[in-house]
């Protein structure tokens, strides 16, 4: 028998309604065979707010490693010692192949990430001029995730094309002085109002699996959709040896298909988009993303960490009856 206390939440939403935190918070309590018709509902939930509509992300980690912030998850933190590649920012040429492959494999939105706490002098050169080789050579969505924004940077960039901002909170307030000391939660907030003043498409997310709570889950997403963000992207932590979350478990699949069903009942008329860590931590279970209520993926390699083809991607999107649209 279907859980009627889970369909009247849906039958709200679907009316155009929203649920208060006390009500996201008994759906953090749904469990066995009632976790799936939590997720089936919100599949209802993303096939009519979204339109049905499928796009799919791509990234060059642009500039890496040597991080000023001790962000505990982080394998380019200069407070770790993972051994990950460092290197400057890349050139323009480089960053454009990249674009104009994953373009041709069946992306849609492309973005360039370049570490550190804000890009300026050469890099903002880089990223701008790439930016507009980019418009010119594809008809990718162009974004950027370059850390915190002062309004004249914002205004290069979006001058030069970039339409989407992305930035992450990473996790609740109320936990986020377990993950990160090197700068306040409110100058994240303050970087995602910034994009959204300079009338970017803003992306924020977070990741899952951090040591949450399941109630530190719903404040996520609850401040996520207080700033109207456009797009929320999730992760899930893959544990990189040598940060203090390398002995942290992977999140268990069907706690990660609840959280993405949780997410989209609080923001039912937003982008949700899976991200790094979903091959590990969703392993066979992938393609229920959809089904849980995303509606966007991310594809091939993450920052430090590998991915899967967009091919396959692709495959799996297809073999659902789906289809990716810009």
């Amino acid at each position: 028998m279907f859980n009627t206390a889970i369909s009247v939440l849906a039958e709200k939403i679907l009316a155009n309604g929203q649920i208060t935190r006390e009500e996201a918070l008994t759906l953090t309590r749904v469990s066995g065979a009632d976790l799936f018709d939590m997720i089936a509902c919100a599949g209802k939930i993303r096939e009519k707010k979204t339109e049905d509509r499928i796009f799919s992300c791509a990234i060059i980690n642009a500039k890496s490693g040597r991080c000023s912030e001790d962000c505990a998850y982080c394998a380019q933190s200069s407070f770790h010692n993972t051994g990950v590649a460092t290197y400057p920012m890349r050139g323009v040429d480089e960053i454009l192949e990249s674009a104009v492959g994953m373009a041709s494999q069946g992306a849609t939105h492309f973005s360039m990430v370049s570490s550190g706490f804000m890009a300026k002098g050469r890099d903002l050169d880089v990223i701008c001029r790439a930016a507009e080789g980019i418009r010119q050579a594809t008809p990718l969505t162009v974004c950027a995730s370059l850390g915190a924004l002062t309004l004249p940077v914002a205004k290069r960039l979006r001058d030069a094309g970039i339409t989407n901002y992305h930035h992450n909170l990473e996790t609740a307030e109320s936990h986020f002085h377990k993950i990160c000391t090197t700068h306040e939660y409110r100058e994240d907030v303050e970087t995602v109002e910034l994009a959204k003043q300079a009338g970017f498409t803003v992306c924020s997310g977070g990741i899952l699996g951090l040591g949450e709570t399941w109630e530190q889950r719903v404040e996520l997403a609850f401040t996520l959709g207080s700033l109207d963000v456009d797009t929320v992207p999730l992760n899930f932590l893959n544990p990189v040896p040598g940060t203090p979350m390398q002995s942290r478990p992977l999140v268990p699949p069907l706690d990660a298909l609840k959280s993405i069903a949780l997410f989209r009942f609080i923001n039912p008329g937003k982008n949700i988009t899976i991200c790094g860590g979903r091959e590990k931590t969703l392993k066979e279970f992938q393609s229920w993303i959809f089904a849980a209520g995303a509606n966007a993926f991310m594809g091939g390699d993450y920052l430090t960490t590998q991915g899967r083809s967009i091919q396959t991607d692709m495959e799996m999107v297809k073999d659902l009856g789906l289809r990716v649209v810009s």
